[in-house]
């Protein structure tokens, strides 16, 4: 998650007094506002629990009234503090630091705790409707909706709730997976869109585990729906053979055959994400990525149109780190002089960068300018999980009912990948240090007809990139 305090206001209090309240983003959008005097009992309560040698360090109390200079150095501050505890295995897993956020977030929206109803989508439209209340956290909606389904508890930990954007063309945006810091119907009704719904997917990867939830009658018809939808939507490619294969499943109603022949295909039980931008093989190229597989995937529009395609392995990234900055909107579109964010409009830019093992002894960064890099992000975090549990010789059944019960502490992953904090402020100086190839040929990127759209089910099967398989976790 990409926490930042990008502002700050000047607020009224009970008594007529001011004061400034430090307003909290998670990727990009508003989570709460804080005051300074919160977050030093926050600071306070972490540091008795855990100890003054792995809280980070707080900005401290000022005795005179702040200029606006103090504010504003309070604000990077306290910045860096919220970022330094969420990066902490342990402290950003706490119940104590989630909770705070939690309440942070309701009383922010002035959302009184109630009895409501919220509707959950599932992946074929259909809806949950489930009476929960406001101040119930996302374990508690997804616990609501298993049992509105019918789902065993045993299997509860094989899916999340995600909250998407769908757009007028149908087409879905998958913004983030739902978290235990955040109340889910406080979420989505404070984004005042109805283009903005929460849907439940499955959470795991290795598609060896959806015989576990195919075994369920209620588990089967969940995954079943997201396969068909995923199909519809171009996130899985079939060719006219498949489409004919399926299209008779279907109509016999043989679900578990269908999921199976889907396996087969293209793409299946990848995230796709919206078009956007990648510095590979060169820098200004449009790229559709998807995640799945333990790797992302690219096919990127080069600039003589031609379309190519490859895939990163996660077990390839060295690290990884998101970045995020204030670019001036000029004429609704981003303006390529950056102006001061003070006398502009401003929106976040984010970029996922890995560093990627391109040969036995050649790394390369490699970038993506996206709105959902965060969301990229979670997704590899989460193939590492898989693949660590995987490696340990342990059961991602114990894995998902450890998350179940309780916040998934990641360490032994993040040690792993050798991964650095996911999120760091931008560096000045990083242009010098990336190394950007410019030969399509570093990855073995094999051509795709330029007709073969997501949706063109006629098309023949992309050819993806292995080049890379040789190189295993010990080249790390």
């Amino acid at each position: 998650m990409h926490f930042s305090i990008p502002e700050t206001e000047v607020r009224s209090g009970e008594n007529g007094s001011t004061f400034v309240a430090y307003n909290i983003h998670v990727n990009g959008v508003l989570h709460c506002r804080v005051r300074y005097s919160q977050l030093l009992g926050l600071h306070e309560q972490i540091k008795k629990e855990y100890g003054n040698n792995l809280v980070p360090a707080f900005p401290p109390k000022k005795i005179f009234t702040l200029t606006p200079t103090d504010v504003e150095q309070r604000r990077e501050q306290l910045e860096k503090y919220m970022q330094a505890v969420r990066q902490d295995p342990m402290l950003g897993a706490s119940e104590m630091f989630n909770s705070f956020l939690r309440k942070a977030q309701q009383e922010t929206q002035q959302i009184p705790t109630e009895e409501v109803p919220l509707e959950i989508y599932l992946s074929n439209g259909q809806t949950v409707e489930v009476n929960i209340l406001t101040s119930d956290q996302t374990e508690d909606v997804l616990e609501a909706v298993a049992s509105k389904l019918d789902l065993p508890d045993n299997l509860v930990g094989y899916f999340s709730l995600f909250l998407v954007r769908e757009g007028v063309d149908g087409g879905l945006t998958c913004v983030r997976k739902l978290q235990e810091f955040e109340l889910p119907y406080v979420s989505v009704t404070s984004l005042r869109s109805s283009e903005f719904h929460i849907i439940l997917r499955k959470s795991y990867w290795d598609t060896a585990y959806d015989s576990d939830v195919m075994d369920n009658r209620v588990g089967l018809n969940l995954l079943y729906a997201q396969t068909v939808s995923d199909i519809d939507r171009g996130w899985i490619l079939v060719n006219k053979d498949q489409h004919r294969q399926l299209k008779s499943l279907q109509e016999k109603g043989s679900k578990k055959e269908f999921i199976r022949l889907g396996q087969t295909l293209k793409y299946f039980g990848y995230i796709k994400f919206d078009p956007c931008v990648t510095d590979f093989p060169e820098k200004g190229c449009h790229v559709i990525v998807s995640a799945g597989n333990n790797e992302l995937n690219f096919q990127v529009k080069l600039p003589n149109e031609q379309i190519k395609e490859g895939s990163f392995k996660v077990t390839r990234m060295r690290c990884w780190r998101v970045t995020s900055s204030q670019v001036p909107v000029v004429n609704g579109s981003s303006s390529p002089t950056p102006a001061p964010c003070s006398s502009a409009k401003c929106e976040v830019k984010l970029e996922l960068a890995f560093e990627y093992l391109m040969s036995k002894d050649r790394l390369q960064w490699v970038t993506i300018t996206s709105p959902q890099a965060i969301m990229m992000s979670i997704c590899l975090q989460s193939m590492v999980d898989e693949l660590m549990v995987k490696k340990s010789g342990g059961s991602i059944k114990k894995m998902l009912r450890k998350r179940h019960n309780g916040s998934l502490h990641r360490s032994e992953s993040l040690q792993a990948v050798k991964s650095p904090p996911l999120l760091d402020s931008p560096d000045p100086n990083r242009d010098q240090i990336v190394k950007l190839s410019t030969k399509l040929s570093s990855v073995s990127l094999k051509g795709i007809s330029a007709s073969n759209s997501a949706n063109d089910i006629s098309g023949n099967d992309f050819h993806g990139n292995y080049a890379f398989e040789g190189i295993g976790d010990d080249d790390l």
